[in-house]
């Protein structure tokens, strides 16, 4: 008889974890971008999403569309002033954006960024609004403080009523940066650890936001060493975001429109995936798919309740 009480209750505990576990489920987006030589589209039955290493139910899968996409770029303005020989290539990345796609442009100073053109689908304005970076060494402060600060302050759309909810569409950043973190003194191989990094990391992934970067360098740190440090800064950052980090080297890019036609095929390339997850903080994510020699990027960690919109 007590074996049958014990069995009943661990029924009736183990049915109430159950329910416990389906009530606090949340529906999540990400976007999942496609790493293959000949993308394939991405359909619901060829996902499968795990959160904290269990697999979460997938709703529904949708195409990345140019009017339902922000693009943020963001300007290291220490950058040497080099860089000036790239900004055609700047301009010709920003002006071939598709119809409808958003883009922001902005420098990183300070511990911030500083606006030169709102987000808005004027793109030959925004692309006519580009200038040199001022060009003094660690201007930026640390491009990381730069991202933080800009992720939890997301600016609305030129034009938008300041008063209305910003509308959750599928958003990119791309850095063009050198990637140093000066705040974590040294850029010794020995040395690569940094809190701010990781927090900017978490930052981007609360906020659903794959970051992209061109390591440029910057007029102050230079050599090797910093190279290396600022490029393992931004792959790590990259990585965890769902992003890319595209390099060439140890010197700089001679031009940046290999790299920038990868972002624009890329984004071309992402989905906005629906699942459920529970939790009230940063959770375990990972996704696979079915498609022969195919491979998806995301982000490493979600918040549950994350909210995108691909159109």
């Amino acid at each position: 008889m007590l074996s049958r009480y014990l069995a009943v209750a661990l029924l009736a505990t183990s049915a109430f974890a159950i329910q416990a576990q389906q009530e606090g489920l949340l529906p999540t987006q990400s976007i999942v971008t496609i790493d293959s030589k000949n993308p394939p589209q991405l359909t619901l039955s060829t996902v499968q999403a795990k959160v904290n290493r269990h697999t979460a139910k997938v709703s529904q899968v949708d195409a990345v569309r140019p009017n339902g996409t922000q693009i943020a770029l963001l300007i290291d303005d220490g950058l040497r002033t080099s860089v000036g020989r790239q900004l055609s290539d700047i301009k010709s990345f920003i002006t071939s954006l598709p119809a409808g796609t958003e883009i922001f442009v902005g420098y990183m100073q300070n511990g911030r960024v500083v606006a030169t053109t709102p987000f808005t689908t004027n793109h030959a304005g925004a692309a006519a609004n580009l200038r040199l970076p001022m060009g003094s060494p660690g201007l930026s402060a640390s491009p990381y403080f730069c991202l933080s600060d800009f992720l939890k302050k997301w600016p609305g759309a030129e034009g938008a009523d300041a008063s209305a909810a910003p509308s959750p569409k599928a958003r990119f950043i791309m850095m063009l940066t050198n990637g140093v973190d000066p705040y974590n003194g040294s850029v010794s191989p020995l040395n690569q650890n940094s809190p701010y990094v990781d927090a900017a990391t978490s930052d981007a992934q609360r906020a659903g936001v794959p970051v992209y970067s061109i390591y440029y360098g910057d007029a102050g740190i230079r050599g090797g060493a910093a190279s290396f440090s600022g490029q393992n800064y931004l792959t790590a950052l990259a990585e965890g975001t769902g992003g890319r980090a595209y390099y060439q080297g140890l010197g700089n890019p001679v031009s940046l429109t290999p790299f920038l036609k990868q972002f624009t095929d890329s984004i071309a390339e992402s989905y906005v995936v629906s699942y459920d997850a529970a939790g009230s903080r940063l959770v375990d994510l990972s996704f696979s798919t079915t498609i022969p020699k195919t491979k998806l990027r995301a982000p490493k960690l979600v918040l549950p309740g994350t909210h995108l919109s691909a159109n």
